[in-house]
């Protein structure tokens, strides 16, 4: 099975990394291409999609390591997908080409109520060029450090989703009841910009993803009360 964007960041942040990461869980034998446990693993299930929308995951410092993010799972369903270590300085400039590209309408995913007065705010992409979807993937905390401090992106519209319904997702402990994870989000925004396929394609390995996850972790009951993470 091919390596993913995210994964080839993992494993360009492991390699510069001067000590072990330890996630949570760390002692248990895990597949190294989905990070499940090796009895759980789901490699054999990846059924890759095709989407108009592209995505562009901006991901906070050892996000990429972490078994429990989800934004692996888009670009295990969307190859296209790209995945960069945000930087307040010094981002790469392959992500700044990527926003500068007369290809895509580059736009960065948050909640609308974080945007300033000056800043446009999208409820739908436009019609025309196929959406670039920039997603800022780490902990609600992080995504929020990330959107304030990337000079870079600040030129760029915000599009913001509207998930009114309970968040399925349970790996991280939730903020508040509007918080989603990268997954969620991005299934909302294929779903918005008419890759209807996708959306469910990704609705599905998410759906799998979790099950899985979850029935990896030890003393694992199935009235956990339900997390949210990453972003809106």
């Amino acid at each position: 099975m091919t390596n993913n964007a995210v994964l080839q960041l993992r494993a360009e942040r492991l390699a510069r990394s001067t000590r072990p990461f330890l996630a949570r869980g760390n002692r248990i034998r895990r597949c190294q291409r989905c990070l499940l446990p090796l009895k759980n693993c789901l490699c054999d299930t990846l059924k890759p999609a095709c989407a108009n929308s592209r995505f562009c995951l901006v991901m906070f410092d050892t996000e990429p390591m972490k078994p429990s993010n989800t934004g692996r799972l888009i670009a295990d369903i969307l190859p296209d997908t790209q995945a960069f270590q945000w930087s307040r300085t010094e981002p790469p400039q392959a992500l700044i080409d990527l926003c500068a590209s007369e290809a895509y309408q580059p736009m960065v995913v948050f909640p609308a109520s974080y945007a300033g007065s000056e800043r446009q705010v999208l409820s739908t992409p436009a019609v025309g060029k196929p959406p670039l979807f920039i997603m800022l993937d780490g902990t609600w905390t992080e995504a929020r450090k990330m959107f304030r401090k990337s000079p870079y992106l600040d030129a760029l519209p915000v599009i913001s989703v509207d998930l009114s319904r309970v968040s399925a997702y349970r790996l991280r402990e939730a903020h508040a009841e509007d918080q989603y994870c990268t997954a969620e989000v991005a299934i909302a925004l294929l779903d918005l910009a008419g890759d209807n396929t996708a959306a469910q394609a990704l609705g599905d390995h998410f759906t799998l993803f979790r099950e899985r996850y979850l029935a990896g972790k030890p003393h694992h009951s199935p009235a956990i009360t339900a997390n949210t993470a990453e972003n809106v």
